[in-house]
């Protein structure tokens, strides 16, 4: 087991060499600091705590920054553990980068879903609509409550109410490619949580450390990078051929 957290960009699309289009969850990782090593020995459990994202120290406290300076590190806005890790493989104050996933890896993607508000059942839980012809009067209404054998409505009835901001996990999704220049993940399909959002990065639990076979994708170069090497050939043949003469004349 192992895991990273990310910022949530946006979605966008990419496209193999065999043409196909896959669209992707573009999530920037920002290196993470080790904070804490937790042991059966003296928590109970093995896990680690990752630090995610400086902030200065006024926005912090003494609290946190105690905490985060026994990992020589900045104050952390955001602090996750991560259960199952080998902890003899970290060190306190250690840099986890993108690097530490690779490409075609399964994973298993954490984050809070986009907050909906107060809502009907038609919306929060699927139901269908009354008519809305002939005088039903019945149009978006909640429907039966229940008998009245109970006198009371009964626990886990579907009904009106708050809907999304919950701790939402996509399992199974594949990593497309890691760009360590950027400090970027693609992860195929979509994420929890709306733009810049935490999201948590973790080995799936279902295919464990299983790596899919994937395909190449097409690069897009910088146009004016091609016609500077474009020029830059084009000059270096041009040497070539005086120097050539050169030696013929000569």
């Amino acid at each position: 087991m192992k895991g990273i957290l990310g910022t949530k960009v946006g979605m966008t699309q990419v496209f193999t060499t065999s043409g196909k289009l896959i669209p992707v969850t573009v999530i920037e990782v920002k290196p993470n600091v080790v904070t804490q090593i937790k042991t059966v020995a003296n928590e109970g459990y093995d896990a680690i705590q990752l630090g995610y994202e400086t902030v200065k120290p006024k926005a912090s406290n003494k609290a946190k920054m105690g905490h985060t300076n026994k990992a020589n590190t900045e104050p952390k806005r955001f602090l996750r553990e991560i259960r199952g890790v080998n902890t003899s493989d970290y060190e306190l104050g250690q840099e986890i980068k993108a690097d530490i996933f690779t490409k075609g890896e399964v994973v298993d993607v954490t984050g809070v879903s986009k907050g909906k508000g107060f809502q009907g059942v038609i919306k929060r839980h699927n139901q269908s609509r009354g008519p809305m012809g002939h005088g039903s009067q019945y149009h978006r209404g909640v429907g039966s409550l229940g008998t009245m054998l109970p006198m009371h409505v009964l626990k886990g009835k579907k009904l009106p109410g708050h809907m999304g901001h919950e701790t939402t996990t996509i399992q199974n999704l594949e990593i497309v490619d890691v760009d360590l220049e950027n400090n970027v993940i693609l992860v195929k399909g979509n994420v929890p949580g709306p733009k810049k959002s935490l999201v948590m990065i973790k080995t799936s639990v279902k295919k464990g450390e299983k790596v899919n076979d994937s395909e190449e994708l097409i690069t897009y170069d910088d146009p004016t990078t091609q016609e500077q090497e474009a020029e830059i050939e084009a000059q270096d043949a041009v040497d070539e051929v005086e120097t050539e003469e050169t030696e013929v004349n000569e």
